[in-house]
């Protein structure tokens, strides 16, 4: 059975909450998301509290730009230590290329298709081929141009599992207890998640809006197993 780690999403809009989140979780939780939110709000700063406190940084900014851009996006998370970064795997071969010969960089994290997507909202962005086969090509495409692992919704996880066994780290957001009713189209529990194949689960609201986070991290850690 792989062994699933957790990844807490920081999706707060301050250093102070993301501080109050980190002294909750010390001692059960390694790894840490940050976003497009507190990172847009705090900036470096964000990275460097997690550090400090023995964290490791994912750094999900789902970068997707010209090569170039990306490189030197990549470039300056590579300056700040973090653990991973995320890039959209539509954004090409040549854009992942680009990032390979960076010394000391973090691990390149794909983007395939977002756990928000349902098939209608996916084909209405342009894309033909349904949730299944544009995860299964983007993933291919992931692998072959350098990426170190994919972020995929739980539910296709197994297929990727059985395609790419131990070439990709599987990444899995949309990850509930239990049915939210919110805005993740394709969620599942962490022990599915885990039974899928998984490497890691990104949990955010279960357990950052929380009445007590340590517990509710406590509750998937125990599912995990």
């Amino acid at each position: 059975m792989t062994k699933t780690e957790l990844i807490v999403a920081l999706d707060t809009r301050t250093l102070k909450a993301a501080e109050t989140l980190l002294e909750k979780l010390e001692g059960s939780v390694k790894y840490f998301k940050i976003g497009s939110v507190l990172f847009t709000a705090e900036g470096p700063a964000a990275v460097d509290l997690v550090q400090k406190r023995g964290g490791k940084v994912f750094l999900d900014l789902k970068f997707h730009d010209i090569p170039n851009t990306v490189k030197g996006a990549v470039r300056s998370a590579c300056n700040m230590g973090v653990y991973s970064v995320s890039l959209h795997l539509s954004g090409g071969a040549e854009m992942f290329k680009a990032c390979l010969d960076l010394e000391k960089r973090p691990k390149l994290w794909g983007i395939t298709v977002l756990t928000s997507f349902d098939e209608h909202n996916l084909f209405r962005a342009g894309f033909r081929c349904g949730i299944v086969k544009t995860v299964r090509q983007l993933a291919a495409l992931g692998l072959e141009n350098g990426a170190d692992g994919v972020v995929c919704s739980p539910l296709e996880a197994a297929m990727l599992k059985k395609l790419h066994d131990g070439k990709l780290s599987l990444i899995t957001p949309g990850i509930r207890p239990a049915a939210a009713g919110d805005d993740q189209k394709r969620a599942v529990t962490p022990a599915e998640a885990r039974a899928a194949g998984a490497n890691f689960i990104v949990v955010g609201r279960p357990i950052i809006e929380a009445e007590d986070p340590a517990a509710a991290a406590a509750a998937v850690l125990k599912d995990l197993k």
